[in-house]
């Protein structure tokens, strides 16, 4: 073998390995923490195994690794609907929805990797439609948990019929139409209205009350001050002009604008002119 044949034998030698570098890495795939993989194979189809975690390998051209999430996700579907008494209401659910790992091979055939969009919105507005007719609107208020507890149940069931799990439900956001509303704005009016209406007739009651027993009170006192006077004469009003003559004494002697002049004695004032 010559120089030259020696140095084309190797440069074959290289890039055969190159190649079989290329092909090795080209069939390795990563399905990562929270995922799963289904493969795809032109000549046999979807696969029934469902791929976990870690590194694998697959025959390019031939299989296609299908990678879905199974980690909880969250999604909120809005729906109007009817209550039982005809009143227009808004609603909106959240969800926390994953696919059934063992699923996948089926989600995929069927519905595709969008699964959720597919899914998700028509059982959710036809579970709510169900559920919100059964129901008027004031039930809807009073009774919230209640319908938050049918509408998971109800829910639950019908995406498990699709492979889905539901992990959590809950009404977020619950309107009623204008009309209705309007409606009871009035009616939460009228009752303060007629609460404060109430509240004055009560005020009224007791002033009543308390106007009574003063009068009942003044009328005791006369009659207890006449009976008095009938008994003691004249001598409980001079004891009561003694005492009221010994009221303005004291509050005088406080003044400094008073004097007091002894009596019998001249005595001169200074008194300007």
């Amino acid at each position: 073998m010559t120089t030259i044949q020696f140095f084309n034998r190797l440069g074959q030698l290289g890039l055969g390995i190159a190649l079989a570098g290329g092909v090795v890495n080209s069939a390795l795939y990563n399905v990562d923490g929270g995922h799963r993989a289904v493969i795809f194979d032109r000549f046999a189809g979807i696969k029934n195994a469902v791929i976990g975690e870690g590194t694998h390998f697959f025959i390019p051209w031939v299989q296609k690794p299908i990678i879905f999430d199974i980690r909880s996700r969250p999604r909120n579907v809005p729906v109007i609907t009817g209550s039982k008494d005809l009143q227009n209401v808004n609603i909106t659910l959240r969800i926390l929805f994953r696919p059934v790992p063992d699923s996948l091979p089926k989600i995929y055939t069927i519905l595709g990797v969008d699964y959720d969009e597919r899914v998700l919105p028509s059982i959710t507005t036809e579970v709510l439609k169900a559920v919100v007719a059964q129901f008027d609107a004031g039930e809807l208020i009073t009774q919230r948990e209640l319908v938050s507890q049918k509408v998971s149940d109800d829910l639950t069931d019908r995406a498990s019929q699709f492979g889905l799990i539901l992990d959590d439900i809950s009404i977020t956001h619950l309107t009623f139409g204008k009309e209705f509303t309007q409606a009871v704005e009035l009616k939460q009016v009228a009752q303060q209205d007629a609460e404060k209406a109430r509240f004055l007739v009560e005020k009224a009651e007791q002033q009543k009350k308390a106007a009574v027993i003063s009068a009942e009170g003044d009328a005791q006192a006369a009659s207890l001050l006449a009976k008095s006077l009938a008994e003691a004469g004249d001598g409980l009003v001079e004891l009561r002009r003694i005492e009221a003559a010994e009221d303005i004494a004291f509050n005088m002697s406080k003044s400094r604008q008073v004097s007091y002049l002894p009596t019998g004695l001249n005595v001169l004032l200074n008194l300007s002119q």
